[in-house]
């Protein structure tokens, strides 16, 4: 089969899953007026691969048999089919209006770290488990996404801590059968999982060998029995205060997911009791969804860059020797994300047959995105001006007795219509969210975690630079 369109992908989320949505069980994700503009995001990816205009980004030939199938699924071999998946990524971002589908890619990032992993291992069984499970996915085209943080309990103890209030802080395995693996506890944080088909689970963190029954990768169904998500709150549509928008409203929600008890087929198990590996696997999950991270952040960097341009330009204060400072700072802050993001895929580097980005490259990528986002966002703030916060409605707007006295001194530019400039203002309100500052921040890993990563993998760097400078000092070591 290789490829399903998007009304399949629908179709497919009729199964039963258990899902709640502010306090109520949803029963179709697809047809609830909130979920199902999530899931509308999410077919962009099925969009993608059937539209000719997107097809050689999004649809790879199956080494194999020659049938097409996702881009994501193919297991990558050089810096050709990294750029081209991060073309893809921007691309589909780009039609999800800052919103990356999330059909594959993070599902895809969750495939790949396992497979590496499980030839690090050497353990055959797991090596065969996911490269038949990579075959289904190619096969079936199925919409995946990775749950990796566990709700934690008390961060200072470790998961087997009797310290902590509960085992069951972090996913474990309380059982074995000749079926499978029984596990236990929740995983939170987890985009998209409401509205994919299935759920890769991997570790969040190194492991003890007091901790071995936490260190578990496993895939299963969303429908499996004992599985249950709570979906956060989310705005699925633009408000009548704000100006009308025939857009499409685009957006995610995440998911805390319980696993009550739920059986694991040992044919989806990648990692049982392996505790050594389980830093390793999320090691790479990390450099894989980092590489992702980049990638679908700069169609947003660029939509900062457009709106910051527009409202100073608005305001009247475009030719102001500060605010081409400003634009200035978001130009380089956009182009250093994507030179870097490129860069990443060129310098790759081969780990158990797959071509993986720079990890230095992409760290360096994601850092800079998420350590300057704060200042970004303040930038185009500063620039928009308090009326962001303060502006009256579109219903103000619209009123009869108000409307003439809004058009005259809300006006910027004389040469921009007073609704021009609103419409703006309403815009970058949306864009500059609180909620987006936390995602940008922490997504992926803190700004912490990708300078541990930097500094671990620049060693070998800076061995190298010590023995040239030694060199020159004729230091005998």
């Amino acid at each position: 089969m290789g490829l399903i369109s998007a009304e399949e992908y629908k179709a497919s989320l009729d199964d039963g899953r258990i899902v709640y949505y502010k306090g109520e069980k949803i029963k179709n994700v697809v047809r609830d007026p909130n979920l199902g503009v999530c899931v509308d995001v999410m077919a962009i990816d099925y969009e993608m691969a059937a539209n000719p205009k997107y097809r050689d980004l999004a649809v790879v030939e199956d080494p194999e048999n020659g049938e097409p199938i996702s881009r994501y699924y193919y297991k990558p071999q050089n810096a050709d089919d990294l750029l081209k998946a991060h073309e893809l990524i921007v691309k589909a971002t780009e039609l999800g209006s800052g919103y990356i589908p999330l059909a594959h890619d993070i599902g895809a990032d969750a495939l790949n770290a396992i497979n590496i992993t499980a030839n690090m291992i050497g353990n055959q069984d797991y090596i065969d488990r996911i490269d038949n499970y990579r075959k289904e996915l190619q096969q079936k085209d199925l919409a995946t996404c990775a749950g990796v943080t566990c709700v934690k309990g008390d961060r200072m103890l470790r998961p087997s801590d009797p310290g902590q209030a509960h085992p069951d802080s972090y996913v474990r395995v309380v059982d074995k059968n000749d079926k499978g693996i029984i596990v236990r506890g929740a995983k939170m944080h987890i985009t998209g999982a409401a509205y994919c088909n299935d759920i890769f689970v991997i570790p969040c963190r190194a492991m003890s060998e007091a901790d071995k029954d936490y260190a578990v990768a496993f895939a299963i169904p969303v429908n499996t029995k004992g599985l249950t998500q709570v979906c956060r709150p989310f705005t699925s549509h633009i408000s009548d205060l704000e100006f009308p928008n025939t857009n499409p409203v685009r957006v995610h929600t995440d998911s805390v997911i319980i696993f009550d008890d739920v059986l694991v087929p040992w044919e989806r198990v990648f990692m049982c009791g392996e505790w050594k590996y389980a830093a390793p696997l999320v090691y790479n999950f990390a450099l894989m969804h980092r590489r992702t991270g980049c990638a679908y952040r700069i169609p947003l960097s660029e939509q900062f860059l457009g709106a910051a341009s527009a409202i100073a330009e608005y305001n009247g204060i475009l030719d102001a020797p500060h605010v081409k400072e400003k634009l200035t700072d978001l130009i380089i802050y956009l182009e250093t994300l994507k030179s870097l993001s490129k860069t990443a895929c060129y310098d790759f580097v081969m780990r158990s047959g797959v071509a993986v980005p720079n990890p230095i490259a992409t760290n360096m990528a994601k850092y800079h995105f998420a350590h300057n986002y704060h200042e970004v966002v303040k930038t185009v703030q500063d620039l928009a001006g308090g009326i962001v916060v303060t502006a009256p409605t579109y219903k103000d707007y619209q009123h009869p007795e108000l409307h003439d006295y809004l058009e005259k001194y809300l006006q910027g530019d004389k040469n921009v219509p007073t609704e021009n400039r609103l419409r703006m203002i309403d815009l970058i309100r949306r864009i500059t969210r609180a909620e987006l500052e936390t995602i940008c921040l922490h997504g992926e890993g803190s700004p912490m975690a990708e300078r541990m990563t930097i500094f671990m993998e620049g060693r070998e760097v800076l061995k190298e630079c010590q023995i040239i400078v030694e060199e020159m000092a004729q230091v005998k070591r």
